[in-house]
């Protein structure tokens, strides 16, 4: 269940009650106290803030059972999220100060002259020059945010934020939020194409499909640096990682299993393009309406109409509770709730269930794991966390510091590779297939695979020191 953390600023009536009042009141909301501060002490009342993570459904009738309690004033209540966001999350910082004349005619005028008509004769200076080597767009229309659907581009805003304090943080790209008031195709592929000369990459976030494919595939196209709609592919490419892991827990061969990916969006039909790449020869694509069939006829979504040409996908019609039986492999990015126990007990032995429905997976770990061989959700509250931040940093690292042109099919397959190989041998088991995103060589060994791939596929225009 997801929680969160409150913090409560009350004033007690030493007469009236007592901590261990507040204490137990908070503990039958579902509430854990994580610490005590006091503000202002007092003989007969004192001020004090109270830390409680309390399940997210049960903070409202927390905070009404506290102004219930006689001898309680609730005087404040933060939700301590809320208080990390305050005025944004990241800022921007010169690389030098500027503390007197001749410190200003070097970085603006007259000096800065000079540098612009390098740039002017020579277009490549740009990145030697600006901060074009390191800086990467995170761009959204705000359509398909999280599990909150369209919620507009403001209210998107925090988690391009957030994208950009990981980007920093993991791999040293300085990444820039960019919110677009538009859910026009057209004006969002010309907006970010007129923007793009000041940025190395594109990362494109939370856009709906299928609109989402279109405008990755036409600015992959058009412009002369890396596209990467994360959604799609930075699921995928963990999924594979996750799945090269727990197929080695299972002793199975890729080529070999049966596998069904339920919810076709922008996800699904990346991750199941990267499963025929990796060698899977039995796909059972599943959205709302059933299996997409091999020979079917998908007119209203080309991707879907792609995926019923290909022969590794079955022509056996049917719902998600029929076709997962006798499945090695379910990967959900759908929604929660689908499956029940009794659904995955109909799969193959030794299977493998990827539940990455957010806040609830398909099945609960509860139900699932007496009878599945490897479980993996979303989720940071359990094992085997399917998080698309093992690859993005990486990923843009290696492909800004060799300068691709793109980022291709070998690059991921190269990164999903690079992720799985940090789980050791000796470290490899069917609750860690997948390693944690604070793992210092994540980001190293992906922005080593994905710089080589680029090089070998003839997409890098720089190659770094270190591989000459």
């Amino acid at each position: 269940m997801a929680k969160t953390s409150i913090i409560f600023r009350l004033e007690l009536d030493h007469k009236k009650v007592t901590f261990a009042d507040v204490a137990a009141t908070l503990s039958k909301a579902g509430g854990d106290i994580t610490s005590i501060d006091v503000i202002r002490p007092g003989h007969d009342t004192s001020t004090r803030d109270i830390t409680v993570d309390l399940p997210d459904k049960n903070e409202a009738a927390a905070v009404d059972a506290l102004r219930n309690l006689d001898g309680i004033t609730v005087i404040n209540v933060s939700d301590r999220t809320f208080l990390v966001h305050l005025g944004g999350k990241i800022t921007i910082q010169p690389t030098l100060p500027i503390k007197n004349r001749d410190d200003l005619s070097k970085v603006y005028t007259p000096g800065v002259a000079k540098v612009c008509a390098a740039i002017a004769e020579n277009q490549n200076k740009a990145y030697s020059l600006t901060i074009k080597r390191n800086t990467v767009a995170v761009v959204t229309d705000g359509t398909a945010v999280l599990g909150l659907g369209d919620i507009g581009p403001h209210a998107a805003a925090p988690v391009m934020e957030g994208k950009a304090m990981l980007f920093k943080q993991l791999a040293g790209v300085d990444a820039f939020p960019i919110c677009l008031d538009t859910k026009d195709t057209e004006e969002i592929i010309r907006t970010i194409k007129a923007m793009s000369p000041i940025f190395g990459g594109i990362n494109l976030e939370d856009i709906s499909s299928p609109r989402c494919f279109e405008i990755e595939t036409r600015l992959a196209d058009e412009l002369d640096i890396p596209v990467f709609h994360d959604d799609q592919h930075g699921t995928a490419v963990v999924v594979i990682a996750g799945l090269l892991n727990a197929l080695k827990v299972v002793g199975k061969r890729i080529e070999n299993i049966r596998v069904v990916v339920n919810g076709i969006g922008a996800a699904g039909v990346s991750i199941c393009k990267m499963l025929l790449q990796a060698g899977v020869k039995r796909l059972v694509p599943v959205d709302r309406d059933g299996a997409i069939v091999r020979g079917g006829s998908y007119d209203h979504h080309p991707m879907w109409q792609w995926l019923a040409e290909q022969p590794q996908v079955e022509a056996q019609a049917g719902d998600l509770k029929t076709v997962i039986a006798d499945a090695d492999v379910f990967i959900g990015v759908s929604r929660g709730r689908l499956l029940g126990e009794e659904d995955v007990k109909k799969m193959a032995p030794g299977s493998i269930v990827f539940a990455m429905a957010n806040p609830e997976p398909e099945i609960s770990p509860e139900e699932a794991l007496p009878h599945v061989a490897v479980f993996a959700t979303g989720r940071s509250d359990y094992p085997n966390q399917i998080n698309n931040v093992l690859v993005f940093p990486g990923l843009f690292r290696g492909a800004l510091d060799c300068r691709a042109r793109r980022i291709n099919e070998p690059m991921k397959m190269a990164a999903a590779r690079a992720i799985a190989a940090v789980v050791s041998g000796s470290e490899l088991n069917e609750h860690y297939i997948i390693p944690s995103i604070f793992n210092e060589q994540v980001v190293a060994n992906v922005r080593k695979a994905v710089i080589d791939a680029a090089i070998l596929t003839n997409v890098a225009r720089r190659t770094p020191p270190e591989f000459r």
